[in-house]
């Protein structure tokens, strides 16, 4: 499996724990392998670099062209939207989050605002997850997240170029960050970029989790489309995203 260990220090009888990024992960990867090159071992490239050069010719465009068409539903359905969040909770209609992104950079990312606004925190030090049958979801939040819908402002990050329509779901820094230092393979699936829908999400393995066996199997499948990317698998999934959206068969919470 791969587990790193976890620096944990106290102050004030609060346990945070100290992380390291993914982006340090892969910069670290890659001094390494110049090391080795400069030592005369290994090959010029990475791992990392390696599954990051098998990015499919087309993908770009395909994204943009898709995108376009549901940029102009999300312009549709924007107005209906915010009506209902507005009616269920207080706060702004689109929520924006900092998330890991390729090759470890940040982005904020968008979604249409599920949730009351509250600033939770765990004393254990570990990142706060959407838990089924939050309390913190609001009626209509609850079924965006049922169909999906609350990702739909992603479209905005695909066209900006921080996601793309498939690919590895993007989690907030520090629920990245946990994981990179959970498993030693976390951050090969920053290889590419982070999708609005992925191969793990269409297999059953969505929404928030601390379970680390739940969380291995999903990375598992992130890392086989890292591996596997094509053009076939990413209308595959795309095709059985929309099929689980129409029967309300997503996973969410």
């Amino acid at each position: 499996m791969g587990y790193k260990s976890e620096s944990v220090a106290t102050n004030n009888n609060v346990i945070q724990e100290k992380y390291e990024t993914v982006r340090q992960s892969i910069v670290q990867e890659m001094y390494d392998t110049n090391i080795a090159s400069v030592n005369g071992r290994d090959s010029s490239y990475s791992k990392f670099e390696s599954l990051a050069n098998n990015t499919f010719r087309g993908k770009r465009s395909i994204d943009v062209f898709i995108g376009c068409f549901a940029f102009v539903v999300f312009l549709l359905a924007y107005p209906f939207f915010a009506l209902f969040i507005k009616l269920s909770s207080r706060g702004p209609v689109l929520y924006k989050q900092w998330r890991t992104g390729q090759h470890g950079h940040e982005f904020i990312c968008y979604k249409f605002r599920t949730m009351h606004e509250l600033d939770l925190r765990r004393i254990d030090g570990k990142p706060v997850v959407t838990q089924e049958n939050d309390k913190r979801v609001f009626w209509f939040g609850s079924l965006l997240r049922m169909t999906n819908l609350d990702e739909l402002p992603q479209v905005l990050n695909v066209l900006k170029g921080d996601m793309s329509l498939i690919g590895p779901r993007p989690y907030q820094v520090e629920e990245c960050a946990h994981w990179n230092n959970t498993y030693n393979d976390f951050y090969y699936r920053y290889a590419v970029k982070p999708g609005i829908s992925g191969l793990a999400q269409v297999k059953g393995y969505r929404g928030g989790t601390l379970d680390e066996k739940h969380m291995r199997k999903r990375l598992d499948y992130d890392l086989i489309y890292v591996e596997k990317q094509c053009l076939g698998l990413d209308l595959k999934i795309l095709g059985q995203t929309i099929f689980k959206m129409i029967h309300l068969d997503t996973d969410g919470h």
